[in-house]
Formats: C-alpha cells, structure tokens, sequence
C-alpha cells in the first residue's frame, strides 16, 4: 500500500488537526520534508513571531481539534523521547529539536489524526507543536515533516502499513510539481538504480549511500574509493551536497577546467566555483554523474550542478567526515528510500 502526495519545493498536502472523524475541516499544514531528522513539528497556537515565523497556512490550534491529545510527562511516549525531550511544562510533556546549522524548535509533544490525502489517515499522529523557534525556517511552511531513522519519524509511526519505505522528487523550480510518496511505489523496479543503504552507527536518525568515484564530462575523477569510506547522509532538507576534501578539490579542477569558455566570478559565501553568465543565452555545462556502491550511476540534471551560478558542491573539513547529498542534486530524481529492504534507488526524470 502506498500513499502519495504533491510536493512542490515543499509537502502542501498533509492535514493535521480535527479531519474526517470529527467532521470539522482538517488544518492544512504545508510542511518541509526532512530526511535526515526525526521530530515532525508545526508552529502551534499560541506561537508569537518572533520567536515564530510567518506561515502561509493558518496556525495549527490543538484546543479546536477533538481529537488532539497531549502527553503527560510521566508517559510512556514522553519517556521515550530520549534526546528530544524538554521537561514539563503544565504536567505536559515538552519537546526540542536542535539541527546542525544552529536552528531549534520547542513546545508540547502531542497527537492527533494525520490526514496525508482522501484515503489515508494517521490515528494518534505524534509531533512537536511548536511554541518557539531559533535561526531559520522555510517561511512558507509551517513546520517540518521528518522522515529519519528515529521511532518519533512519519516512517517509523507508519511503518506497519506502509512498508517501511518513502520516495520523493523535488522539482527543479517551484513552478513545477513533484511528490512524495509513502510505501514502495507501483512501478517497475528496473527503472531504478540501485545502491545499498549505508547506515550509521553513532547516528540512527541517518540513511546514507557509499559513493565509489565521480565522473565529469564522462571520466572518471583520480580519486580512490576509500576517501569516500564514511558514506553520504542523504538529506532532502540540506541544499548543497558536501565532500570529502580530496574529492572536491578532484571535483572542482575537472568542472573549472571544462567551464573555461566562461568568465568566473567571485565566491558567494561557502560556493567558491562561481560564473557570470551576463549574455550568454545557453549555458554548456558538462555531464556530472555520481557513482555508488554496486556501480549505480546516475546522471545528475543540469539543475542539479549550479546553484546561483556556482558550482554546487563545496567540502567538509575532513576526509574522515560522511558526506552529504543535498536537496539540489537531488532536483527531478525520484529517491526511493527502502529502509526495510536496505536498499536506495534513484529515477532520472521523475519530476
């Protein structure tokens, strides 16, 4: 059984708050899809901005919904949010979320029925209802719908019906559509290419794939397999994917040494490969396909290689560190996360 939604940029087709069973009108929440988080959130009344942020959806309102339910602190669902918990607040039980660039999210942990289209419904959907917020956030979302490895995720409370997997495409420009999709989808598996899932011990929230080489242009960068050893997080929320230092370095002399036609320009913060492309009307860029475990090649898209006309790659500051494939060479690709199977597959094309 799958279920599948509309994305565009962002999920616009989760209801969270009162739906069928209590015949009132489900809230639409326009949520942020994470891949490499656990906590699913939205901004809840009371949530004053600041700290808050503006949202195009109406403010999601646990009071009117007569089927949203708060934890107490001494609950089992509030005992087992490990690391996410906050204490308690009015005997109920209190959530934070800190992510790696600084942001944070805090309020009640509760529940409540989850409507992801016409057919399915979530009963007793647990997630933050955010009260405050640190650092930035999508302005056009109302939170985040987190899909990582940990038991507080929408995969791992849906895993029994849905199989344990989740797809998605992001579309190149906020013009066209994608989607999103729970459970394995109903298509020829052939049209994927497949690469073992990597995950991390020290960080189950994370899938990750072992990427083998990069080729630019059709050869092959003169990088050994092992200085990609400790994997790549796939992160549909991060932008930009980073590598292993030797890598870039490898990446960004065979990409500038084909992009000599254009006149550079200067860096735009972490992005050091950058290009005025002033008058030019079609911009040659040469192919770029990243190479996985088991020799699963995929050709990223044009949209997938520049970013504000940069080349849109930068590096982690140790070989040692995993990497991560970002949002952008992720753009017009179904990934397939197969969590129960292990298995990641990519579809050229999908959006």
């Amino acid at each position: 059984m799958s279920s599948e939604s509309q994305l565009s940029g962002v999920v616009n087709a989760s209801a969270a708050g009162g739906g069928s069973r209590s015949k009132l009108p489900g809230v639409i929440q326009t949520v942020v899809l994470d891949s490499a988080s656990d906590v699913p959130w939205v901004q809840c009344v009371p949530c004053p901005i600041p700290p808050c942020h503006p949202q195009v959806d109406s403010f999601y309102d646990p009071s009117r919904s007569p089927t949203s339910a708060a934890f107490s602190c001494s609950s089992p669902t509030c005992t087992a949010l490990g690391p996410y918990a906050n204490g308690c607040a009015n005997n109920q039980c209190q959530y934070l979320v800190r992510y790696p660039d600084g942001s944070s999210t805090s309020g009640a942990y509760i529940a409540d029925l989850l409507t992801l289209d016409a057919g399915n419904a979530v009963s007793g959907f647990k997630f933050g209802c955010s009260h405050a917020e640190q650092g930035s956030f999508d302005a056009r979302a109302a939170g985040i719908m987190a899909l990582g490895g940990g038991p507080e995720s929408l995969l791992s409370q849906t895993a029994s019906r849905y199989g344990n997997a989740f797809s998605y495409c992001i579309p190149a420009t906020a013009s066209d559509s994608g989607f999103f999709t729970l459970g394995v989808p109903r298509r020829a598996s052939s049209r994927y290419v497949v690469t073992p899932m990597v995950r991390f011990r020290q960080a189950a929230t994370f899938y990750g794939v072992l990427l083998r080489t990069i080729t630019v242009g059709g050869q092959r960068l003169g990088v050994a397999p092992a200085v990609f050893a400790a994997g790549s997080v796939l992160d549909s929320r991060t932008a930009i994917t980073r590598l292993p230092p030797t890598a870039y370095q490898a990446l960004r002399a065979a990409f500038r040494s084909s992009m000599t036609m254009y006149r550079s320009a200067p860096p735009k913060g972490y992005l050091d490969t950058c290009y005025d492309f002033t008058g030019v009307v079609n911009i040659r860029l040469p192919k770029i396909s990243l190479v996985f475990d088991r020799n699963a090649v995929l050709p990223l898209d044009p949209s997938g290689i520049l970013f504000n006309d940069c080349l849109a790659f930068t590096s982690n500051a140790d070989d040692r560190m995993p990497g991560v494939l970002g949002s952008v060479q992720q753009q017009t690709i179904e990934v397939l996360y197969d969590v129960g199977g292990g298995a990641v597959g990519f579809r050229q094309g999908a959006c």
